[in-house]
């Protein structure tokens, strides 16, 4: 039987716009492209040219600092275009997709005959080994350091969030192998929720399965880290996504590189919310034409709280889960403002009467900060809504003060920035919590590279 591990602190934030369980059949686009940025920590270097002919599975750019860290094009076509920005920093990698969409074959392999070496060098020659994330850092994982455990969190569970069950089905094979390759390298851990608990996840092989019962966000996976295998100076824990673990059983079960995920088109500004079956670089227009109009709209590439913000010009990234519109806010015109009862108006400590109304009601919340960043007040809010053993407050004011020390004493090599993000949420100094931990973060990266 699965263990269960309750959680108390958090905060379930209810909106408008929850993908609806239907899933949209795939439709092929002319051109994708494959975007850096959505691989944090790596330092890109293209390995190709432009007019180049590659399959699915041809490696398109390389990490500068460790080029046996590839990515590999989601599909067969002409590289089209190499996009800069400024300082010649690279933008992305578009392929124009040929009629055939042919896969460079790895050959079909079994990862329980296989030892973790041959499983990550496998991995590296795919291509896929830098979609695996890694705490300290929370970055982009690198073949020097072979981690204690693995962690895979089955379960989202921020506000409008893709549902992983429905990325599940017809997918369980899979799954398992990518369980299995990944059991070969260390010890794993897969976390479902409680509604999970009686389903499939929970009878996966070659894992310990744990059971996180509580409120956003106990699906996070640094959460789960910090309850079950907390990292220390020194420690790596591989972070995979779940639908990383469905490319991996398929590389072994196929012997190709199969990018094909489906993602979530959520929030209140979208029309017919739902689930839609695409392939990673799909360009993010054709997916929402008909599905949101009008202006003073916010798409964002992720959910509401931990996402970033895009534009239609945009494409799916390698780990987007879900791609959300909310209203952006800047149209509105409150009477009275905050004197009035606001029964259609979230708040965490019950400042408003919709609190009245139940957990269930839907809420319908735009972008705007509502108010400047203050002085940090040490209420302790953030410890209402953060479920790990650190001191959430005293964390980030050592990481503003740039105090190597006491960042390392509190715990920074634990946390991630998605981590800190219902603790933004609720924080009335209006801090950007989020970009600072991601700050020390990377402080911490370069003073001990």
């Amino acid at each position: 039987m699965a263990n269960v591990i309750k959680l108390r602190k958090g905060l379930d934030i209810n909106l408008k716009g929850k993908a609806a369980k239907t899933r949209t059949a795939m439709k092929t686009a002319d051109e994708y492209a494959l975007v850096p940025e959505d691989f944090i920590g790596v330092g890109p270097k293209v390995v190709v040219h432009e007019g180049d002919n590659v399959k699915a599975g041809d490696i398109l750019f390389v990490n500068k600092k460790f080029p046996e860290v590839g990515f590999a094009s989601p599909v067969s076509g002409t590289v089209t275009e190499i996009v800069r920005g400024d300082r010649r920093k690279l933008l992305c990698v578009k392929v124009k997709a040929d009629a055939r969409n042919e896969f460079k074959d790895f050959g079909k392999r079994d990862p329980k005959k296989m030892d973790g070496k041959a499983v990550v060098d496998a991995l590296l020659q795919a291509g896929l080994f830098g979609y695996i994330n890694q705490l300290p850092y929370a970055v982009s994982t690198t073949p020097d350091a072979m981690p204690k455990s693995v962690f895979i969190s089955a379960f989202r569970d921020m506000p409008l969030a893709a549902d992983f069950d429905v990325e599940f089905e017809g997918n369980e094979e899979a799954f398992q192998t990518g369980l299995t390759a990944l059991s070969r390298v260390a010890k794993t851990y897969l976390g479902i929720s409680a509604a999970q608990a009686q389903g499939t996840l929970a009878s996966m092989k070659d894992v310990e399965v744990n059971v996180f019962d509580g409120p956003c966000p106990a699906g996070n996976v640094g959460v789960q880290v910090n309850h079950l295998d907390p990292v220390n100076k020194g420690e790596v824990v591989w972070t995979v996504d779940p639908t990383t673990v469905i490319f991996i059983g398929r590389l072994f079960a196929s012997g190709k590189v199969d990018l094909r995920r489906t993602i979530a088109l959520a929030g209140s500004e979208m029309a017919d919310p739902g689930y839609v079956d695409v392939i990673v670089g799909q360009p993010i227009a054709p997916l929402l034409q008909g599905r949101v109009s009008g202006q003073h709209v916010r798409l964002i590439n992720g959910n509401p709280l931990t996402g970033r913000q895009c534009t239609l010009d945009g494409y799916v990234g390698g780990h987007t889960s879900e791609i959300t519109a909310i209203p952006e806010g800047d149209n509105r015109d409150e009477m009275l403002g905050w004197i009035m009862p606001r029964f259609n108006d979230f708040s965490a400590n019950r400042s408003y009467f919709s609190w009245l109304l139940g957990k269930a009601k839907e809420y319908v919340l735009d972008a705007r900060v509502k108010g400047g960043e203050r002085h940090m007040i040490m209420s302790g809010e953030y410890d209402n809504v953060f479920p790990m053993d650190i001191y959430a407050e005293y964390l980030i004011k050592a990481i503003i003060t740039g105090n190597i020390d006491k960042m390392e004493q509190l715990g920074i090599y634990e946390v991630a920035p998605e981590d800190f993000a219902v603790a933004e949420f609720v924080d009335s100094s209006k801090l950007e919590l989020q970009r600072i931990v991601r700050e020390g973060l990377d402080m911490l990266r370069k003073e001990n590279a």
